[in-house]
């Protein structure tokens, strides 16, 4: 850095902040560390008692802060997010739309690995809305050389790291196992648990059906919601090792292919979940849906209804931060519960 007279000081980069103090209105910083000198600027300065200034001298091959930021939060801005304006040398990211927030971690992974390059985001698989923070970009120090900044890019390939994927399965079917509801004997507390928590991602019920115990009819009704062209298919209850409960086998015989049955998580070990060959996916919930405040339904429901197929793979790392607490107040989705990572 180098010292100047302030009144030649436009263009240059100011090494600290400055505070500004006015009794009764303000005390604080009214320009900071890496604010760029303009010619507004000057008086304001002359009459905070500046009349020299440290700057960094500019160098060949080094980039100031900003443009750093600007450029990393390039790496990640995709379609439905804007960035915001630089500011005290970060860019944040901003949802536009509603959807389920993903990130290439992996990639991020690469990119942080550069010293003094900073990119923070939120889990991936969240929800997010329109207006959402989804991400904020910085380097650390003031300047960094531009070759470092380079690599990251090249790190990070050509497709952005972020994305926001919009809801697209609009319809579900509910079929309620258990002889004693068909009965009447005991009411349906599990159905409107799972409708409200659909109609969170827009997916309206469009058939609802009381099959009791016999597998060949769960079968039946699961292979009739499916020639409906019904967008997701639900059964809820059955899912234990008891001799009379039939759901698993039941969507094991409607010819979907199933993904897991068992889940590493804690409520909700006993999902099942199977996929039909044109993409239609099929669910067994267990009975702590119905009470659990967050189960493993909660977990995986957002990518069902963005469209995106869940694999063995990603049901096994639900492993890692799969165990529910039980808080006396819970405040899922703002905790560990589901976020490995």
């Amino acid at each position: 850095m180098k010292l100047v007279k302030t009144v030649d000081a436009v263009g240059h980069v100011i090494c600290h902040d400055m505070t500004q103090i006015i009794p009764g209105v303000m005390k604080d910083a009214r320009f900071r560390k890496g604010h760029i000198v303009t010619p507004e600027d000057i008086p304001v300065l002359l009459s905070i008692g500046k009349e020299h200034l440290y700057v960094w001298e500019k160098e060949e091959g080094m980039l100031h802060e900003d443009e750093a930021a600007g450029r990393l939060s390039n790496l990640c801005r995709n379609t439905g997010m804007h960035a915001t304006s630089v500011k005290e040398g970060k860019v944040e990211l901003i949802a536009d739309m509603d959807g389920l927030f993903q990130v290439d971690v992996e990639r991020l992974y690469a990119v942080n690995s550069f010293d003094d390059v900073m990119i923070a985001t939120r889990h991936t698989n969240s929800v997010v809305s329109a207006g959402d923070k989804l991400a904020g970009t910085r380097i650390i120090p003031l300047v960094i050389p531009e070759e470092r900044i380079s690599a990251a890019e090249k790190a990070a390939g050509k497709d952005p790291l972020l994305s926001i994927k919009p809801w697209v399965l609009k319809t579900a079917g509910i079929i309620t196992t258990g002889s004693e509801v068909e009965k009447g004997l005991v009411k349906d507390r599990f159905t409107p648990v799972v409708q409200n928590k659909l109609k969170q991602f827009g997916i309206r019920v469009v058939s609802h059906i009381l099959s009791g115990d016999d597998k060949e009819r769960i079968t039946s009704e699961i292979l009739k919601m499916r020639e409906e062209k019904t967008d997701l298919i639900i059964c809820t209850g059955g899912m234990s090792v008891d001799p009379d409960d039939r759901t698993p086998g039941a969507i094991k015989d409607s010819g979907a292919e199933i993904i897991t049955y068992g889940a590493p998580t804690l409520p909700g070990a006993m999902l099942c979940l199977g996929y039909f060959e044109d993409g239609i996916p099929v669910m067994g919930l267990p009975g702590c849906v119905m009470y659990a405040r967050a189960t493993v339904f909660d977990l995986i429901l957002p990518r069902i209804a963005a469209g995106v197929k869940i694999t063995k793979k990603d049901i096994i790392s639900m492993g890692h931060g799969g165990l529910c607490l039980g808080c006396p107040e819970c405040t899922y989705p703002h905790c560990a519960f589901g976020k490995g990572v």
